[in-house]
């Protein structure tokens, strides 16, 4: 089973985009990964890594919720 990791900006406020994404991951894959867990981060960081490997990161792409979930499921 796979660990995910979603790092979220705390000064940048986005604890609400994170939890979006925490919730979509484990309504879609709950039962087959380990862990989704949430990390706190700086520097207008939002990232979602599966096992250590970044799958998508706000700074390269537009926040999609359903585009998130589409990345994590490949590398599942």
């Amino acid at each position: 089973m796979s660990n995910i990791e979603i790092e979220y900006c705390v000064p940048c406020g986005y604890l609400d985009r994170a939890l979006d994404l925490q919730r979509a991951v484990l309504q879609n894959f709950g039962r087959t990964v380990d862990r989704a867990a949430l990390v706190t981060g700086e520097a207008g960081v939002l990232q979602v890594r599966v096992d250590g490997e970044a799958v998508w990161d706000i700074a390269d792409d537009e926040y999609d919720v359903d585009e998130v979930v589409r990345r994590v499921k490949q590398a599942l």
